[in-house]
C-alpha cells in the first residue's frame, strides 16, 4: 500500500468517525439517575429533588432520586465513582464530602474519582445559643464561655460532622473549652438545645431557621462569610473572630472522566435553574443561597477543603471509632 493509500484510508476513517459522532443523538438519550446519601425529606433529598425536577424538564428525560442512605453518605457516593463515566449517574454531596478523608478510609478517592459539575447552593452553619444564656452576641458568648471554661456543652450530628468540626475549629480560634456531645443526627440535639440540656450548638441554617424564628434559640453569628440570606440580620462570625469561616455547600458530582462536553452541559442547566426566581424561592425556604458556579471553582473548592478540615482533625485529635 502506498504512503498516498494510506493517507487516503486514514481519512477517510477520521470522517466515518467524525459523520459517526456528529450523528449521535445528544445527551440525555435516557433517565439519568441522581443518587442521594440521605433519607427522604432531608435538605440534601430535597435539593436533588428539585434539582433533579429541573433537569427533567430541561432534557425531557426523567431523572431518577435513588436514596442510598448509610455509612456517612459514602455508599451513595461510592457507587457514583465507580458507575460508566457517561453523565446518566450523579449524586449530590455536602461540605462533609471534603471531612471523610481525614477521618475514614474511603473506597474512593474524593479528588480523583469524579467529576465536578457544579455548586447547587451554600448551606452555612450557625452559632446558635440557648435562650436562658442571655447572651445576644457572639462577643459577649465568648466572654462569658472563657469565664466558665468546660462548663457549657454543645451536639453535633456526630463525630466529625459538619457541626462538630465548625464548632472545633471556633473553639480553636477563641481559645474556649467546650464539651462536645455527639448525636446521632441534628434534629435529636437541637431537642436537647431547645430544652436546655445542652447551651449552644452549629446546625446548618435549613435545621435550625424555624427554631431560630421561634425563638427558641437565639442565633448569634454565621459560618460563612456572607450574611446568609434566610437569616438576613444575624451577622458572619469572622466580624467577630477574624478569619473563621465555614464553607457549608451542596453540590453535583459525576464520575471521574465524564466527557467535557457532558459536564458542560449540566453546568450550564444547573446554573442556569439557580437563576431561576421559582428555583430560588425553593432553596430560600430551606435556608439555602444558589451558587451557580464552573466546575473548576467547585473543583478547588473541594481540594482546599480537604486540605483545611485535614489539619482541623489533626489539631483536634479527633478519631472516629
Amino acid at each position: 500500500m502506498t504512503i498516498r493509500m494510506i493517507r487516503a484510508a486514514l481519512a477517510l476513517c477520521a470522517l466515518s468517525a467524525a459523520t459517526a459522532t456528529f450523528a449521535q443523538p445528544d445527551y440525555p438519550t435516557r433517565p439519568i439517575r441522581f443518587l442521594v446519601g440521605v433519607v427522604p425529606g432531608g435538605a440534601a433529598d430535597t435539593l436533588a429533588r428539585t434539582v433533579g425536577q429541573r433537569y427533567s424538564v430541561a432534557f425531557n428525560q426523567q431523572v431518577i432520586v435513588d436514596n442510598r442512605v448509610g455509612a456517612n453518605q459514602t455508599i451513595a457516593t461510592d457507587i457514583t465513582a465507580k458507575a460508566a463515566p457517561d453523565g446518566y449517574t450523579i449524586v449530590i454531596v455536602a461540605a462533609g464530602h471534603a471531612i471523610s478523608p481525614a477521618l475514614y478510609k474511603l473506597p474512593y478517592d474524593v479528588l480523583k474519582d469524579f467529576s465536578a459539575i457544579g455548586f447547587i447552593a451554600a448551606v452555612p452553619n450557625v452559632l446558635v445559643v440557648h435562650p436562658g444564656l442571655n447572651v445576644r452576641t457572639a462577643k459577649d458568648f465568648i466572654a462569658l464561655a472563657r469565664s466558665k471554661p468546660g462548663a457549657f456543652a454543645y451536639g453535633s450530628s456526630g463525630i466529625g460532622s459538619a457541626s462538630h468540626l465548625s464548632t472545633e475549629l471556633f473553639q480553636m480560634m477563641t481559645k474556649l473549652n467546650l464539651v462536645h456531645v455527639p448525636y446521632k443526627g441534628q434534629s435529636i440535639a437541637m431537642v436537647d438545645l431547645i430544652s436546655g440540656q445542652l447551651q449552644l450548638g452549629f446546625p446548618s441554617v435549613p435545621a435550625s431557621i424555624q427554631h431560630i424564628r421561634s425563638g427558641k434559640m437565639i442565633a448569634l453569628g454565621v459560618a460563612s462569610k456572607e450574611r446568609s440570606s434566610a437569616l438576613p440580620d444575624v451577622p458572619a462570625l469572622d466580624q467577630t473572630v477574624p478569619g473563621y469561616e465555614v464553607s457549608g455547600w451542596y453540590g453535583v458530582l459525576a464520575p471521574a472522566k465524564t466527557p467535557a462536553a457532558v459536564v458542560t452541559k449540566l453546568n450550564n442547566e444547573l446554573n442556569r435553574m439557580l437563576q431561576d426566581p421559582a428555583t430560588r424561592e425553593i432553596l430560600s425556604r430551606e435556608g439555602a443561597d444558589p451558587l451557580p458556579r464552573t466546575p473548576g471553582e467547585f473543583t478547588r473548592t473541594i481540594a482546599d477543603d480537604v486540605v483545611k478540615w485535614a489539619k482541623v482533625v489533626k489539631t483536634a485529635g479527633l478519631k472516629v471509632e
